[in-house]
This record gives C-alpha cells, sequence and structure tokens, in this order.
C-alpha cells in the first residue's frame, strides 16, 4: 500500500487548510484510515481516524476544528482544518490499517505511511 500526503503549505493562524491523502490499498474501502501530525522535538501524535465504515474520531486538541473525511470511489481520505493555530505547526502524516483496533490513536498500530506535508501557521 503507498499513500501520497499532499496539501500542506503555509497559512496565517486562524485560516484554513485541506489535506489529502491518495491511497494505492485495493480495495480502499476496506482501510481504516488514520492522520499523525509531528512537531519538531516531538512525538508522533494523533490527529484523527476515519474506519472503513466512516467512523470518525479526533485527537482531544481538535476540538472541532478539524474534520475527516473519505472517498472510497477516489481512495482518498482528506482532514479539513480550520482556525489553525501556530501550534497545528508540523509535519502531517497519513496512515492506513487493514483491520479495526481500539488502539488507533497509537502510530505504531499503523502498517503503512504517506510521506507527510508540512503545515506551517503562521502567528
Amino acid at each position: 500500500v503507498q499513500l501520497q500526503a499532499s496539501g500542506g503549505g503555509l497559512v496565517q493562524a486562524g485560516g484554513s487548510l485541506r489535506l489529502s491523502c491518495a491511497a494505492s490499498a485495493r480495495p480502499f474501502s476496506n482501510y481504516n484510515m488514520g492522520w499523525f501530525r509531528q512537531a519538531p522535538g516531538k512525538e508522533r501524535e494523533f490527529v484523527g481516524a476515519i474506519t472503513w465504515n466512516g467512523g470518525k474520531y479526533y485527537g482531544d486538541f481538535v476540538k472541532g476544528r478539524f474534520t475527516i473525511s473519505r472517498d472510497n470511489d477516489k481512495n482518498t481520505v482528506s482532514l479539513q482544518m480550520n482556525s489553525l493555530k501556530a501550534e497545528d505547526t508540523a509535519v502531517y502524516y497519513c496512515a492506513a490499517r487493514a483491520t479495526w483496533t481500539v488502539a488507533f490513536r497509537a502510530p505504531s498500530q499503523y502498517n503503512y505511511w504517506g510521506q507527510g506535508t508540512l503545515v506551517t501557521v503562521s502567528s
């Protein structure tokens, strides 16, 4: 499975970005997808996940600002990020896992990773 993340960039605080992740997984609809982020000097952090059947979960810090979605016809998962803050600055990664696990917040539970896309939020 190959994952290609895109959509990162520089945005001012309060702005929005939409990240996308294209997956080569077949069938994509069977995979559980996650977004993680990693800031310099920090551990990789859970941002959100969407299950194979559309269930959505978010990290505690999201607080309604981000929305994860998937398009099984296009083999993509997206992360809409609104009300961005300087502390959201990080490299964002998409990840995939074939089977669901209650430990979906742990990076170690994902088998496949994209290359990451940098999000920089200026204050």
